[in-house]
């Protein structure tokens, strides 16, 4: 797929506002959502209980759903797992007593002749991991920006995490919207998502100072303008030739993965949608409205600094 970098038709910067309305909107609504119908945490982050049963042969949710009833108990989610669906995962929100755990050990290993393996969050443990899961996040974007800042400067960092914070919440809002489970693999996901869009943002970022060196004067809004819709031409091709063959191994491990997998292939297959979108229609659009304001802040002190060097004494307002 290629573009043409002089091809006027394709003026991403005279529809940056169209960008900026339509992710507004969406966060906003996004936002509203999360703050009532929230999202479908799992047991990582809240208290409840894994158990996994291992049988001889492959077994079907409503097999192990049928054998809990004969217990009296209905488990909150049966997910397969195994080369040929042979073990059954099944969870429950809130912990079970050791009463309760025992007994139901001791059905299934009468009915598969293997103990089932228990495992237990409790509240505390939830509440850490999701805080180790927010840390984790904000640690990987300090370090981005202060990557970005040293190799850039300090606008294009402060763009570039804009981005990042665009996806993240984009993927929490069409979580919320779908309700998919999120759990540790889902946090494994964002954080790729986040290396992954941080770096189609610097081969756009750098593109951006390669063609800004070679202009013979940046001074004003046109000038970035130009280089900026010219810099996202040029990468837009090797941006969407990338994310769609990301997209292919990420859109198989969806279909093919399993439950198991569900939710950290279904959020690297928003992510990488989000990201590229954020990298070439958020992050530059932001570094352009940086950048015109820093000229413009740059082009007011060289005249007021000739203008003392003249005698005149600047206008008060």
């Amino acid at each position: 797929m290629n573009f043409d970098p002089e091809n006027t038709r394709l003026n991403f910067v005279n529809q940056r506002k169209k960008f900026f309305l339509l992710s507004g909107v969406f966060m906003l609504a996004g936002i509203i959502l999360l703050s009532t119908v929230g999202l479908n945490l799992g047991i990582d982050f809240s208290a409840g209980t894994t158990i996994d049963i291992l049988a001889e042969e492959p077994v079907t949710e409503e097999e192990i759903a049928s054998e809990f009833a004969e217990v009296g108990y209905e488990p909150d989610d049966i997910t397969l797992a195994g080369d040929d669906g042979e073990v059954g995962r099944v969870q429950f929100i809130g912990d079970l007593g050791q009463e309760e755990t025992l007994e139901i050990q001791s059905h299934f290993e009468d009915v598969y002749g293997n103990t089932p393996t228990v495992s237990t969050v409790t509240p505390i443990v939830g509440e850490e991991l999701a805080q180790n899961a927010v840390i984790s996040v904000l640690i990987a974007s300090i370090g981005i920006i202060l990557y970005v800042t040293l190799r850039f400067e300090l606008i294009y960092g402060v763009s570039a995490i804009i981005a990042l914070f665009h996806d993240a919440l984009f993927i929490l809002i069409v979580f919320s919207i779908v309700q998919f489970e999120v759990n540790i693999p889902f946090i494994a996901a964002v954080l790729t998502i986040v290396g992954y869009s941080i770096n189609d943002t610097i081969v756009t970022f750098d593109r951006i100072r390669e063609n800004m060196a070679k202009e013979e004067k940046v001074e004003e809004f046109a000038d970035v303008a130009r280089v900026v819709n010219k810099s996202l031409v040029q990468t837009l091709a090797r941006s969407i030739n990338t994310v769609l063959t990301v997209l292919f191994a990420a859109g198989a491990l969806f279909i093919l993965g399993g439950e198991a997998l569900r939710s950290f292939s279904f959020a690297l297959v928003v992510g990488l949608a989000a990201g590229t979108y954020s990298s070439l229609f958020i992050a530059a659009q932001v570094f352009l409205q940086f950048k015109t304001r820093q000229l413009r802040k740059q082009r007011e002190k060289a005249a007021e600094e000739k203008q003392e060097e003249d005698g005149v004494t600047p206008p008060t307002l």
